[in-house]
């Protein structure tokens, strides 16, 4: 629970793209990147505003503000964490077993951070999956 004169930072990872939340109390604004949200393109939009209105389903109004910055990786990668961000954050503010519930049943990675990450190349070798070709004459 966020007390009112309390901020929390909140951190959401998508490959190597990094967003953290600054969480105040408000009426519900979401800022990605100093821009409000709703100038950001239509998919965009629609992937960070799922979990507040899944928020917004479960337990009403949002009373927090969220401010958004990304770094790293592509704008994909950098909306995906945004999201994730967003859901951990309205999970950590309100408390609510039935809201984690809610995004789980909705789609495990809103709440999850997706683990995946690139192989590593081995030594001596073009890339991490190929082998060197073997000639017998």
């Amino acid at each position: 629970m966020i007390l009112d004169n309390e901020k929390k930072i909140i951190s959401g990872k998508r490959k190597t793209a990094v967003a953290k939340l600054r969480v105040k109390k408000g009426s519900g604004k979401v800022f990605y990147n100093h821009l409000p949200y709703q100038e950001l393109t239509l998919f965009h939009k629609l992937a960070l505003s799922e979990p507040i209105k899944i928020y917004e389903r479960e337990l009403g109004e949002v009373k927090h503000d969220f401010f958004i910055t990304t770094r790293g990786g592509g704008k994909e990668g950098q909306i995906q964490a945004a999201r994730l961000a967003i859901a951990k954050a309205l999970v950590q503010t309100s408390g609510s077993d039935t809201l984690k519930k809610a995004y789980i049943a909705y789609d495990r990675n809103i709440i999850v951070a997706d683990s995946r990450r690139k192989e590593a190349a081995k030594p001596g070798d073009s890339s991490p999956r190929s082998k060197r070709q073997k000639s017998y004459r």
